[in-house]
């Protein structure tokens, strides 16, 4: 294998670091840029009775892709239609209520010019993102967006990339302002996104925990040979002991070792551990993990805001499963 020379390495450090250089200097000259036509984008889509219509033709089109499903996650119903399919029958995905966001650095890109018609004859608002100002697409908007004019990362200037950035960040800032003033909160964002590692994140011990039936419950007045067939019974190494409908104590493992001698003379309430520790069905599973990894224990009884009577059991098995760890 050939090895590379120092000189060469160091060269394509330069060129990374004067990108990334150059791409956080263009974000900087967006953020002096916002004002009042990012305000008046917000109250706009806030203002409408449909959905965010998102286009873009080329790396503005993957840029917008991104825009509209961020869009969506985030409590703004949103969906792409692809410019050139537009032209061929899917401008019938737009109707009056919606708001378009059309993306295009130049303004100019000749695949947008029958959607921004569309929207022009049937009275759907238009806000336009661009880097010119005097562009097609942005004298023909409502609500105009303009990129500050930066130089793009590649000395030759061809390579769309801080105008892409740009774009990329002012759809992120849109998303964010419209899900603040929503309040938009993680369990809405859960609704939307129950899969992969955020929606694990976001998990509830209700979502998670066993309930009913496989529910591991005893009296006090339980004898100890009763306790430990439903210990067996119910596999989760626990048995949890109701007085008076609450949960007044716990059987475990440890328990069961600290009373050996004489045990099946005993009752549920001679063995049982008082005052356990439990956690809401409202909690996030991974409050959950973090309890039992700092008790070093395996399970816990789920009750009403933490006290009372036992909803369900969560064992740390339901939550690796789920992908909470």
């Amino acid at each position: 294998m050939k090895t590379m020379s120092v000189d060469k390495t160091q060269l394509f450090h330069a060129v990374g670091q004067r990108v990334i250089r150059r791409e956080a200097e263009a974000l900087a000259a967006l953020e002096a840029t916002i004002g009042d036509a990012f305000d008046q984008a917000v109250e706009l889509i806030l203002k409408a009775r449909g959905r965010m219509i998102v286009s873009g033709m080329g790396k503005s089109g993957h840029v917008a892709r991104k825009i509209a499903a961020t869009l969506a996650s985030t409590g703004t119903p949103a969906h792409f239609v692809h410019p050139a399919e537009a032209s061929h029958g899917d401008l019938g995905m737009m109707m009056q209520g919606d708001v378009a966001l059309v993306l295009s650095n130049s303004g100019e890109t000749p695949e947008l010019a029958d959607m921004i018609a569309y929207t022009r004859r049937f009275e759907i608002p238009l806000i336009g993102v661009a880097g010119r100002r005097d562009s097609t697409l942005l004298r023909r908007s409502d609500v105009a967006l303009l990129l500050p004019e930066v130089a793009e990362a590649c000395d030759r200037g061809i390579v769309p990339t801080t105008s892409t950035t740009m774009s990329l960040a002012l759809g992120d800032a849109l998303a964010i302002a419209l899900m603040e003033h929503r309040e938009f909160t993680p369990e809405n964002f859960r609704d939307y996104h129950p899969g992969g590692k955020l929606g694990a994140q976001l998990s509830r011990v209700g979502d998670l925990m066993h309930a009913g039936d496989e529910l591991p419950l005893v009296q006090g007045t339980t004898p100890m040979s009763e306790v430990l067939l439903t210990m067996s019974k119910r596999g989760f190494g626990v048995a949890g002991v109701i007085e008076d409908d609450h949960l007044a104590g716990i059987i475990t493992d440890g328990d069961l070792r600290r009373h050996m001698e004489g045990l099946l003379d005993l009752n549920a309430v001679d063995v049982m551990t008082r005052n356990p520790r439990t956690i809401a069905a409202e909690a996030l599973a991974e409050e959950a993990v973090g309890v039992m990894n700092k008790l070093q224990i395996t399970c816990l009884f789920v009750t009403q805001n933490g006290a009372g009577t036992p909803l369900g059991i969560l064992h740390i098995h339901d939550c690796l499963r789920a992908g909470v760890v």
